[in-house]
């Protein structure tokens, strides 16, 4: 595959505008340590948050969810059998959904989990380079949630893991790198400080979960998302006194993210 091709300005934000109007109904299984955040995250967005997780109910409502994120960070059998009813409702109903591969690769139970989950078409998966890198079975992991390898040099993981799965694989780091297979998107923007919080990585999976929704061109869709997340990031980080009121900053900031910002932050 050729060298990356920057996002642009107009695109992200002719995403982030088509979300905001969408204002997706957005069904998250996510890890017990980031569901408040990933909520206010989402709310930030203008979407709407349903944090269904009964296995009695998770089928019926990723049904009729704009879309479900999925994320295996604390992961145990009850759990585990709510994720299988609802992707499987999800793959039915034709719902897209998105993957959060946590910690694959450094664990084997989640591990096999997920590479079964492969089975139900996500329509995007979203990870550190480690985890990526595991799930297209090209290594073993990180430590822990924490990758040991660089964006970078898992470029080619994601690009077999989309070619394999037919979807848009995120993988997240210095430079997010976004590729359907066949084309590669990046973006450059982001700050140190996005990783002193819990939860960042785990709601910006949730945001790309809601920008499939009804997604025209689901690449460029899973790239704004990432872009919104790291430029948001940027521009909490310059009022921030430290990780506790970034935290703070940065809904503001998601909230507030404007068609000049991101002229001014992603190329033309």
């Amino acid at each position: 595959m050729s060298e990356s091709t920057p996002l642009t300005s107009s695109r992200a934000a002719h995403e982030i505008a088509r979300v905001r109007a969408a204002a997706p109904l957005v069904h998250c299984l996510t890890n017990s340590v980031v569901t408040p955040f990933t909520a206010n995250v989402l709310l930030a967005c203008g979407c709407a948050p349903a944090m269904v997780v009964a296995r009695e109910e998770v089928a019926a409502f990723a049904a009729v969810a704009s879309t479900l994120s999925v994320n295996v960070g604390t992961l145990d059998s009850h759990q585990a059998e709510a994720i299988l009813l609802a992707v499987r409702a999800a793959a039915e109903a034709g719902t897209p959904w998105t993957l959060d591969p946590v910690a694959v690769g450094a664990l084997a139970y989640r591990t096999a989990f997920s590479h079964e989950l492969l089975a139900f078409a996500p329509a995007a998966i979203r990870g550190n380079a480690s985890e990526i890198i595991a799930l297209a079975g090209l290594g073993h992991g990180g430590r822990g949630v924490d990758s040991t390898a660089g964006s970078d040099e898992a470029v080619s993981a994601a690009v077999a893991l989309a070619r394999r799965t037919g979807a848009v694989v995120a993988v997240t780091g210095a430079t997010d790198y976004i590729t359907d297979g066949e084309r590669l998107l990046s973006v450059a923007n982001g700050h140190p400080l996005l990783q002193r919080v819990t939860g960042t990585g785990c709601s910006l999976s949730a945001l790309v979960a809601a920008s499939m929704a009804g997604a025209p061109d689901r690449l460029h869709a899973a790239a704004s998302a990432c872009a919104w997340m790291a430029i948001a990031g940027e521009q909490a980080a310059e009022q921030a006194a430290g990780p506790g009121s970034f935290a703070v900053a940065l809904l503001d900031a998601l909230a507030g993210l404007d068609a000049p910002t991101l002229e001014r932050r992603l190329p033309a």
